[in-house]
């Protein structure tokens, strides 16, 4: 057991589980804990951010709290343009952690709630010029936090006799899903990806379908991502909160992990992948955090059941509800 300065080095480790023989979950308590350090680290070193300095960065959640937990750690002010998913629990601990929070109220729609979070950012900005934009979701230097993750990861799955993955992650701003491919095959796996989005985002062309239950924050998105890297994606599945609330609760059931639904609409596309997809030695499935901001949702419906499979399309504008699923095979974009 190895002693942690900050309770952010320690959730920065998430843990490797075996599921099955073939099948193993990269769990985190809180994904972007590592990213945001990284990110943090790397601002600092440049004297872009100095120390008692103010970050800002537009956030769905999980990032708030990563980044808050970051500048906690290194004695940086955080301030929060925060989403309306936001709940209770998490916004007493931001505040908590000295997190200066503007959440936006409730609107029609997620993609109206981001689209207002990043021109709120701007207007913030230009008011205060001295605050650093982290920029979550253009600026490559997030990638940065996910190499001794991948690394790890790699060395353990190699030891296991494992020379090629089936890696299923959920996809938001890009970062996680990219680095952790392009990690494990700078460790010398060879890597298919399989990106999990909701419909509505535009992120692999999704735009045109909108989900009216959709409630997987983090997940997709209403405005481009520089940090999406299509190239990298072989796969892509979108999933509906129906779908994806039914896979959360199969998690549950089978491996006992409460995990957020994103985490469950990658269950679905993984077992999907398992049984229909090319023929790998294992398949790693990427768990971003827990199940506890989506209790209410995830209460209501317990015994919630799947869809059979995906309705299997060639194009982004063949998609359909409930479920869809399409060979990306490194398309340059959406």
């Amino acid at each position: 057991m190895r002693i942690d300065g900050h309770i952010a080095e320690a959730l920065s480790r998430p843990a490797l589980l075996r599921a099955t023989d073939d099948r193993y979950l990269l769990r985190f308590e809180s994904m972007k804990v590592a990213s945001a350090r990284a990110a943090l680290r790397a601002a600092l070193d440049a004297g872009r951010v100095r120390p008692g300095g103010t970050v800002i960065d537009s956030s769905s959640g999980i990032y708030a709290y990563a980044l808050a937990l970051a500048c906690h750690e290194a004695g940086v002010r955080c301030r929060i343009v925060g989403s309306t998913t936001i709940d209770e629990g998490l916004r007493v601990q931001l505040l908590a952690l000295g997190v200066e929070l503007e959440q936006m109220p409730p609107s029609a729609s997620l993609k109206l709630d981001q689209d207002r979070r990043v021109r709120r950012i701007t207007e913030l900005l230009a008011q205060d010029p001295s605050l650093h934009w982290m920029r979550q979701y253009h600026d490559p230097v997030h990638y940065l936090g996910y190499r001794d993750i991948a690394r790890g990861a790699a060395a353990e799955l190699a030891a296991e006799g494992v020379a090629s993955v089936r890696l299923v992650a959920p996809v938001g701003s890009g970062v996680s899903s990219g680095a952790l491919r392009l990690g494990f095959e700078e460790a010398g796996l060879t890597v298919e990806l399989v990106g999990v989005q909701p419909f509505g985002s535009v992120t692999f062309g999704a735009e045109h379908v909108e989900d009216p239950a959709m409630l997987i924050a983090g997940i997709g998105s209403s405005i481009p991502f520089d940090n999406v890297r299509h190239g990298l994606y072989d796969v892509i599945h979108w999933v509906s909160f129906e779908v994806a609330r039914a896979g959360t609760h199969r998690l549950l059931r089978e491996a006992a992990l409460f995990a957020g639904l994103s985490s469950g609409a990658g269950q679905v596309a993984a077992g999907y992948e398992r049984q229909h997809g090319t023929s790998v030695d294992a398949t790693v499935q990427v768990l971003p955090d827990t199940g506890h901001r989506y209790l209410r949702a995830l209460a209501d419906h317990v015994d919630t059941a799947e869809p059979v499979g995906p309705r299997l399309v060639d194009d982004p504008a063949e998609i359909a509800l409930p479920w869809s699923r399409m060979r990306w095979s490194g398309r340059s974009g959406a």
